[in-house]
């Protein structure tokens, strides 16, 4: 750890760590998730040699902030790039002064690509400062009403299926997310096509009846699925809108109207990334079940 003034330090967060972060974002961010479900959820279900789970900031013996992290490493034509997901950002009020120390530490590790796909309030003009751009979430609201599939489409929920329904590249996405807390799975099949859909619980104006879809294997198979997908997601996860970000699901549903304030997301490229080839997946959108 880094000595800093008034005793407050700021360090990596280590595995041995993990469990009082948990309990410290539990008591100061969330209570809805449990200190224990915050820890599982802060462990990322890929594997990936990560150099922390993020940093913290420390009064003595007490944790007094705590900034969460996702590694991931992900191709991109033939090179690797390195990615660091900013997840939960949470500081005591008395140590406001410190938080951007966490910051720091995070920005100062090299060859990452950083993504902030949750900034909220004042983190947005701080990461414009610090170079972060806009991706472009134009969204659309699809009512999840219970409309009969057309003929020749099927979901595929059960983990078996899914497994025998998808190409090497995105079985192998399934299986780095398959335990991941947040993350639903199926695939929409419209006759031999296949398209492979991750999604999540999402809260609007704290209401817990949104669905938002996180990746989408091929948008075209998504559109001539109809209104199956969303069928799925009120019966199943009992949610009664989806939130279809256009960069991820193509071409919104008939049904659909434009969302007024879509979600804000960012990122910072070390490599010139473009933003075309920024997605949701290895991060804290399948991960924690806010």
């Amino acid at each position: 750890m880094v000595d800093g003034p008034r005793g407050v330090d700021v360090g990596p967060i280590r595995d041995e760590d993990v469990q009082a972060v948990g309990e410290f974002l539990h008591r100061h961010l969330n209570s809805r998730l449990s200190g224990r479900l915050w820890a599982r959820s802060a462990l990322p279900t890929w594997t990936v040699d990560a150099p922390n789970h993020g940093f913290l900031l420390r009064q003595g013996d007490d944790v007094v902030g705590v900034y969460l992290a996702f590694y991931s490493e992900r191709r991109a034509g033939d090179d690797v790039r390195k990615v660091c997901n900013l997840a939960a950002w949470c500081v005591l009020e008395e140590h406001r002064a410190h938080g951007v120390r966490l910051v720091r530490a995070m920005l100062r590790q090299k060859g990452y690509d950083f993504v902030d796909l949750s900034p909220s309030g004042n983190v947005v003009d701080l990461n414009t400062r610090l170079g972060f751009e806009f991706l472009d979430t134009t969204s659309a609201m699809v009512p999840n009403v219970p409309l009969p599939s057309r003929r020749g489409v099927r979901v595929l929920t059960e983990p078996t299926d899914i497994e025998q329904a998808l190409p090497e590249h995105e079985l192998a996405v399934y299986r780095d997310h398959r335990h991941a807390g947040a993350a639903w799975h199926f695939v929409v099949q419209v006759g031999d096509e296949s398209c492979y859909v991750v999604a999540r619980r999402d809260r609007r104006k704290r209401m817990p009846v949104f669905a938002t879809l996180l990746h989408v294997s091929d948008p075209a198979v998504l559109a001539r699925a109809g209104h199956a997908p969303y069928r799925h997601l009120l019966l199943r996860h009992h949610t009664l809108v989806t939130l279809a970000e256009h960069r991820v699901a193509g071409r919104p549903p008939r049904l659909s109207r434009p969302l007024r304030a879509p979600r804000r997301r960012m990122y910072r490229s070390a490599h010139q990334t473009p933003a075309s080839a920024i997605d949701y997946l290895y991060s804290e959108l399948t991960c924690v079940p806010w």
